[in-house]
């Protein structure tokens, strides 16, 4: 019998989109089937053919709940998949209020995107699946235990391991034919809130790990440091007379965030104020949290759960009603500002002086969240340029993934490692000086592309059978729309720095005639 073969459908050389298959004696299993998420080009994924037959796949196993790892089960089972979805219960109860909130978002999206009055007569946009395909994912989970061993399709064994990332996260290794691969999921970072530490067995042919930071360590920071960063925060922001404003990620970032900021309400650090979570999906979330609570850490008396300073909003008009006030703490998803109640907010707040954003996560590249990150002076929300006027700041010591160098700690522990560590789930450049310190101590390192496949031997470096896309090489990760309301904002500003206005003439003439060569595809 052949060894097993793997195709990346995707996250190779992007953060989202986790997507892996799995093929062996005739038999396809999936690990993961996410959402693309980041710029209009990688979003537009999504409605791409998905590059395998659904109706032939064996079984599915599910990381964690987070959406660039499940959001695309829904289409799964849209087109044709009938066979069981193995994850965690903490995974599975995530699963059943996120799915449907993230096909709700996208009908909602489609529908304001169609409204829009700058498309006009153009297309209408569909959703990419609808919430009763959603409930029909729930109907086919299977739940497993960590290290449980289970057969999710002929001839191939899996296990799943702690992944210290989220509720209910986990590495997931495979044993078919005598070789043995695991796939890291998303891991956590040393010491994180709620978690232990990741964990999983040595001994691997083949290491498919993430790479989200592979090319930065964080400085080490104690739960204690990061309260007394985010007090800091929070007094500058809110003495300045404006609102705080923190893009947020509805799973886990939004119940850390709540659990520090009721301990420095609690101590007299913070006094006097409001915190407004308005995000239905978060308040839902944090619910899962409270049913697992026994099987999280740091809980304390619970304080994340319920507190007088703690106003969940849940319908849009009092959304809506939070434009009128000035001194609030709003956290709002989604974490990377591209879909979600936290745009209506920016459209408010990036132009006040007095205001605040926070950013608390990673910011993919093509995002709205990384083109202010970056520097925008104006982005693109709904339509609008909207200037950015608002005091902008970052702390990344609430990320959920392993840094540079707990990567290379995880990846080290699972030796020996006889084939391939196949680096996924990161951006080029990040991948690449990642890349570059293993090979310090492992032979075959491999960042694979969308559409590579390979084939997994016993005690020998992956072979590549099949090349990737490589018309996505390099366009994946931009957003033109971002960058084109900064640049048609400064334009006249720029224009105006030419003294002669015969050569202001020129330089608009040369840009019209770069405009038109590239859509004659010259």
């Amino acid at each position: 019998m052949s060894p097993p073969k793997l195709t990346i459908h995707g996250a190779g050389l992007t953060v989202t989109g986790s997507c892996f298959e799995y093929a062996f004696g005739g038999h396809r299993l999936l690990i993961d089937c996410g959402l693309f998420q980041g710029s209009r080009t990688l979003e537009a994924l999504n409605r791409e053919p998905l590059g395998f037959d659904p109706r032939k796949l064996d079984g599915v196993i599910v990381t964690h709940a987070h959406i660039d790892h499940s959001g695309l089960l829904p289409r799964l089972v849209a087109e044709g998949y009938r066979g069981p979805i193995w994850c965690t219960k903490a995974t599975l109860n995530l699963l059943e209020v996120m799915l449907p909130d993230a096909a709700r978002i996208q009908e909602q999206d489609v529908e304001r995107r169609n409204r829009r009055a700058d498309r006009a007569g153009d297309r209408a946009f569909e959703p990419t699946y609808t919430v009763e395909d959603a409930a029909r994912v729930i109907e086919l989970a299977r739940t497993v235990k960590l290290g449980e061993a289970i057969a999710p399709c002929p001839g191939v064994n899996a296990r799943f391991w702690n992944a210290g990332h989220i509720l209910g996260s986990a590495s997931v290794e495979i044993a078919a034919g005598g070789v043995r691969t695991i796939f890291s999921g998303d891991l956590g970072p040393a010491h994180k809130s709620f978690h232990p530490d990741p964990a999983a067995p040595s001994g691997f042919d083949h290491v498919v790990c993430e790479s989200t930071y592979g090319d930065r360590d964080r400085d080490e920071v104690t739960i204690e440091q990061r309260r007394a960063i985010l007090e800091s925060e929070v007094k500058a922001a809110l003495g300045r007379g404006g609102n705080l404003v923190i893009p947020v990620f509805a799973l886990e970032r939004t119940q850390e965030l709540l659990l520090d900021l009721a301990r420095l309400i609690n101590t007299g650090c913070l006094q006097g104020i409001s915190v407004f979570v308005d995000s239905p999906l978060a308040s839902k979330t944090t619910k899962v949290f409270w049913h697992h609570r026994k099987e999280l850490e740091d809980l304390g008396s619970g304080e994340v759960f319920r507190h007088p300073s703690f106003h969940y909003v849940e319908n849009v008009l009092e959304s809506m009603r939070l434009n009128t006030v000035s001194g609030a703490v709003i956290l709002s998803a989604s974490g990377m500002c591209e879909a979600g109640r936290i745009r209506h907010h920016l459209l408010h707040n990036l132009p006040r002086r007095d205001s605040t954003v926070l950013f608390v996560g990673f910011q993919a590249q093509g995002t709205l969240g990384r083109a202010i990150v970056d520097g925008a002076q104006r982005v693109r929300i709904s339509g609008r340029d909207v200037a950015v006027r608002a005091q902008i700041r970052r702390i990344d010591s609430y990320s959920a993934h392993a840094d540079r160098g707990e990567l290379l700690q995880w990846i080290k522990a699972r030796a020996p490692i006889s084939g391939s560590v196949f680096l996924t789930h990161g951006e080029a450049g990040a991948i690449e000086a990642f890349r570059r310190d293993l090979q310090k101590d492992f032979a075959s390192v491999i960042a694979p592309e969308i559409g590579e496949t390979y084939e997994l031997s016993i005690g020998a470096p992956a072979r590549r059978l099949k090349t990737g896309r490589i018309e996505l090489r390099g366009v994946i990760n931009r957003d033109w729309q971002n960058a084109y309301a900064d640049f048609a904002a400064n334009l006249k500003r720029e224009l105006e720095r030419i003294e002669s206005p015969g050569k202001r003439a020129e330089a608009v003439t040369r840009m019209r005639a770069v405009i038109d060569e590239l859509a004659a595809g010259r």
